[in-house]
């Protein structure tokens, strides 16, 4: 009888001393879900640095990584007059291109729009640098779904000049 007394208070506390492993996860899922506003400030933070640069003559190379059409990838040479989108052009030929294709990405602002769109969104990899200088982004990789096949957008950001 007082051996299995002894077993049991043994167990009991055996039992207790796990509890803090058993508890481990959440302050895991804690860290994990304070870690995912990165993405957020980081975006906010050069969304910022750019706005406060004030320009709004520029001109940059553009590329699109995406599984499309040949003609929507570029690259292209993007510019932009007052902040709106003056010309877009094929790097390779030099003419214009269907500025159809490239909507969502033919300014700055609209590339931070790509980026807290995959936020808002929770895509499930993004990946983004950045110009620490002007806050430009110079490189945004999104994988929306990842049990989806081409889905993903790589997009390129390179060369980029103000303008007079």
């Amino acid at each position: 009888m007082r051996f299995s007394l002894i077993i049991s208070v043994g167990l009991f506390l055996l039992a207790g001393l796990n509890l803090p492993v058993m508890s481990q996860p959440p302050v895991e899922i804690a860290q994990l879900t304070a870690n995912n506003n990165l993405p957020q400030r980081q975006l906010q933070f050069n969304r910022n640095l750019w706005t406060k640069q004030n320009i709004s003559n520029y001109r940059y190379t553009f590329s699109n990584g995406c599984f499309c059409i040949p003609e929507a990838r570029g690259p292209v040479i993007i510019e932009v007059r007052n902040g709106q989108t003056k010309s877009i052009t094929s790097v390779a030929t030099g003419q214009p291109v269907n500025p159809e294709y490239f909507q969502n990405y033919n300014t700055i602002p609209k590339l931070f729009n790509v980026i807290q769109d995959a936020i808002a969104r929770q895509a499930s990899s993004l990946d983004v640098a950045y110009n620490p200088k002007l806050g430009y982004p110079t490189k945004i990789n999104v994988d929306y779904y990842s049990q989806i096949a081409d889905e993903e957008i790589y997009l390129t950001i390179e060369n980029f000049q103000v303008i007079q």
